[in-house]
């Protein structure tokens, strides 16, 4: 569900003809055999494709026409090998739609002082191609972004390769449509926003379906079809019975395993690539969706719960970043305030992403207390411990904002044998105090979507992309 890999980013090398041929051979050929390098390190998630060099204004120009209505192409790295004149690269800079990154390198790491001479200055003068370029970039308000330092070090690959993943994303984000199946929860504010502002701004389509277009996909998925599913849960998961006898807890599970196949049977149909549901309109449904959007949500699908479509899409945008690695839709439930111990419990009533899962889930049937239908099968497990970043949208009527939070997740010490939901906890930074008050004072939702495989900088740079306000608390 998250495949992009057709994906490939083009490298366009600046230059001039002031130098001449031999001098314009020697560029290409350093430019492929980094190119080719770059592409074999094993760090860069997409190929990088060395274009003609970049001498002439009406070069650029078509080199970045072609970036644009080439959908295959997520974005354009660029390098100055030599001094390229600023005003060459403006027409197809203003043009390009397409994220651009400057990478700020040269090909020799160190200067010959034995050999060097003026040739040698001529041909490698990255310096002074830099300012040039980064000049007119600034000047357009190009909102680019800049990886400084030698092209063979693992550190600059890395930059590279996650500004890859964000470029990816930005391109996916004109590729997002979710489906809402029922309206938002009944009276809660920060779930609410202007989806015309957001298609303009992100490229996030958003339809509404009444619960009885999915209730209809429901009734037509066959009893093979649920058992095979089924089989497939028995081989992945541990099975919990509970209280519950084996007939009766089996039968609880299949009513998901129906509104798995069901769902993904819609969205695929439809094209929907994220989704919420609500559990104040399940009319035609047994059960509210838990297990079957925990394993949608595994397979790559954004979601969030009570309708709140612009953390589902923001969770299918930022799962297509992270390759769908350690990175889902959250809530804010309860705080642990004991001195030296403070942290925030996350959870939800059913649907926890598995991707965050640190033990084998086990499947389980408890009542829900909300939603007035049969008791509902989800998947239980404790989440991951690492590094990463919470990030919340919401509409201020003015415009879109985002915040993000470094956190840092941690295993469960205790058990929680009453708890019948998968929980993930962390601590906020810079501290508990400040992180929280901080969250607050800025608007933050109760919605998040967690990643322990991105880093501030990658959601930094998608909002730039995007012109997307933001806020870091770290």
């Amino acid at each position: 569900m998250t495949t992009v890999s057709d994906k490939q980013f083009w490298f366009v090398v600046g230059s001039q003809h002031l130098y001449g041929e031999e001098a314009l051979g020697e560029v290409k050929a350093h430019a492929q055999e980094m190119a080719d390098a770059l592409n074999n390190s094993g760090v860069l998630p997409y190929p990088l494709v060395l274009q003609d060099l970049a001498v002439s204004a009406d070069k650029i120009t078509t080199i970045m026409k072609e970036v644009n209505y080439r959908d295959e192409v997520a974005g354009v790295i660029t390098w100055m090998h030599t001094f390229s004149p600023a005003k060459m690269w403006i027409r197809g800079t203003k043009l390009l739609q397409k994220p651009l990154l400057h990478l700020a390198t040269q090909y020799n790491e160190s200067i010959p002082w034995a050999t060097i001479d003026m040739d040698f200055m001529n041909l490698n003068q990255a310096a002074h191609g830099d300012r040039e370029y980064g000049f007119i970039n600034a000047r357009l308000n190009k909102q680019n972004k800049v990886v400084v330092g030698y092209w063979q070090r693992p550190n600059v690959q890395k930059q590279i390769a996650e500004w890859m993943d964000v470029a990816v994303a930005y391109n996916e984000s004109f590729n997002i449509k979710v489906a809402r199946f029922g309206d938002n929860m009944r009276n809660v504010g920060v779930t609410e926003g202007d989806k015309v502002e957001a298609q303009i701004q992100f490229g996030w389509t958003v339809d509404y379906f009444g619960i009885g277009d999915l209730v209809a996909y429901v009734n037509e998925v066959t009893e093979e079809e649920i058992n095979a599913l089924f089989a497939e849960y028995a081989e992945q998961y541990d099975f919990d019975y509970g209280n519950y006898s084996k007939e009766a807890w089996e039968a609880s599970v299949k009513v998901q395993a129906s509104y798995e196949i069901a769902l993904k049977r819609f969205l695929d149909n439809g094209g929907y690539n994220a989704f919420t549901s609500n559990f104040e309109d399940l009319h035609g449904m047994k059960q509210l969706p838990g297990l079957a959007v925990q394993r949608l949500m595994a397979q790559g699908y954004g979601f969030a719960g009570e309708g709140d479509w612009k953390t589902a899409a923001l969770d299918r945008l930022l799962k297509v970043m992270a390759h769908n690695v350690n990175t889902g839709f959250m809530e804010d439930y309860t705080y642990e305030m004991a001195e030296g111990k403070e942290a925030i419990l996350q959870s939800h009533m059913l649907e926890v992403d598995p991707s965050l899962a640190s033990n084998k889930p086990k499947v389980l049937v408890s009542p829900l207390g909300i939603g007035d239908r049969e008791d509902p099968a989800r998947l239980v497990f404790d989440g991951k411990a690492g590094e990463g970043v919470v990030v919340s949208m919401a509409d201020f009527g003015t415009h879109y904002k985002l915040l993000i939070n470094e956190v840092e997740a941690f295993e469960p010490e205790v058990a929680a044998p009453n708890l019948p939901v998968a929980r993930v906890l962390w601590k906020v930074k810079p501290n508990f105090q400040d992180g929280v008050k901080a969250w607050i004072e800025n608007g933050g939702g109760h919605h998040t979507v967690v990643s322990l495989n991105l880093t501030t900088d990658q959601i930094v740079s998608y909002a730039k992309m995007v012109g997307l306000e933001y806020v870091i608390i770290k």
